[in-house]
């Protein structure tokens, strides 16, 4: 395991899970939300997003969390492992919820500065729907992948913390 792509809805735990498998395997840790995300709430430009991917995939070891489903495919194709983080959708609208208000004087550190969580209607409502809109296309991709790509697909916040206490 040395290069690990962790996928999963809002919520799921991409980031906190990432950053203890990276802390348990030694392996760098790239959070894709602290890339795309500007000042402001401003997205990275397609063209740009898409070049910065493949820089990134082109490391030796590395974690990268995040979705990003344009540009999904650089990452599962470089990765020799896949978490994919399929949490049922209240446990990650739940977590959403209370990052919100634990991070709101701090920041959340897989941010850019001086970015904080926004609870808009639109962001929770893509987190109910992604098991019916984004699940199907996530695991027609990972069914894709090549045999010799580790898939794992964690249901739950134990099965995760058993990942990370196995993983070396």
């Amino acid at each position: 395991m040395k290069r690990v792509a962790v996928i999963g809805s809002g919520g799921a735990g991409k980031s906190v899970f990432s950053r203890a498998l990276g802390a348990r395997t030694g392996l760098p840790v790239v959070h894709l939300d602290r890339l795309f995300w500007k000042p402001g709430w401003q997205e990275t430009p397609a063209a740009e997003w898409w070049a910065l991917n493949e820089e990134l995939v082109a490391g030796e070891r590395w974690i990268i969390d995040g979705n990003y489903g344009g540009t999904r495919s650089i990452r599962l194709a470089a990765a020799d492992t896949v978490i994919y983080l399929d949490l049922p959708r209240l446990v990650c609208l739940w977590s959403v919820v209370a990052r919100r208000f634990s991070t709101r004087r701090r920041g959340r550190p897989d941010m850019a500065d001086g970015l904080q969580d926004k609870l808009e209607l639109s962001f929770l409502s893509w987190i109910w729907n992604f098991p019916r809109t984004r699940r199907p296309e996530i695991l027609r991709e990972l069914a894709a992948l090549p045999p010799t790509t580790a898939v794992h697909r964690l249901r739950s916040r134990r099965e995760m913390r058993e990942f990370i206490e196995a993983a070396a």
